[in-house]
C-alpha cells in the first residue's frame, strides 16, 4: 500500500472553483481512511481511481458490487497513474449513476494507455457501489 498524506492534493485530481487542487483529507481520503460511504457514485469513482493509484486493494473489493467483484485486485508494478478525466456523470434515479471517464496510465514498459470507461454504480444498503463498466 502507498502512503498518502491527507494534506496532500489528491490523486483523483478533482479542483476547487478557484482551479486549486482539493486536498485529500477533504476528497478522496474521507473515503479511503474511514468507514465512511462515499456520497454519490461520481464521489466513489474518483475514490476508487485514488484507490489504483494507492493500491488499496481492502476499499476497491469493498466497493465493487457482489455479482462483479474479483477475489483480488493485482496491481502492475511500475505502472504510473498520469490522470483522470471525468467526461459525464448521470444519475438515473435515486439509485443508479453513470459516470463516463478517461483514466491514463504508463506502464513500467510501454507506450501510456488510455482508459475510457462508461461505469455502472448502484447504491445498495447506503452505500454506492462500482457494479461493472462498458470500454469505449
Amino acid at each position: 500500500m502507498k502512503a498518502h498524506s491527507l494534506s496532500d492534493p489528491c490523486p483523483c485530481g478533482r479542483t476547487s472553483a478557484k482551479g486549486r487542487p482539493a486536498v485529500y483529507g477533504h476528497c478522496c481520503g474521507q473515503w479511503l481512511e474511514a468507514d465512511k460511504p462515499a456520497p454519490d457514485a461520481l464521489s466513489l469513482m474518483r475514490s476508487r481511481y485514488s484507490a489504483f493509484r494507492l493500491e488499496r486493494e481492502a476499499y476497491l473489493l469493498a466497493t465493487w458490487h457482489s455479482s462483479h467483484r474479483p477475489s483480488h485486485v493485482e496491481f502492475e508494478p511500475g505502472v504510473k497513474w498520469l490522470g483522470l478525466e471525468v467526461r459525464a456523470f448521470v444519475a438515473q434515479d435515486a439509485s443508479h449513476a453513470a459516470v463516463e471517464f478517461v483514466a491514463r496510465q504508463k506502464p513500467a514498459t510501454g507506450p501510456a494507455v488510455r482508459l475510457h470507461e462508461r461505469s455502472r454504480f448502484v447504491l445498495e444498503d447506503g452505500r454506492w457501489v462500482y457494479v461493472d463498466g462498458d470500454a469505449l
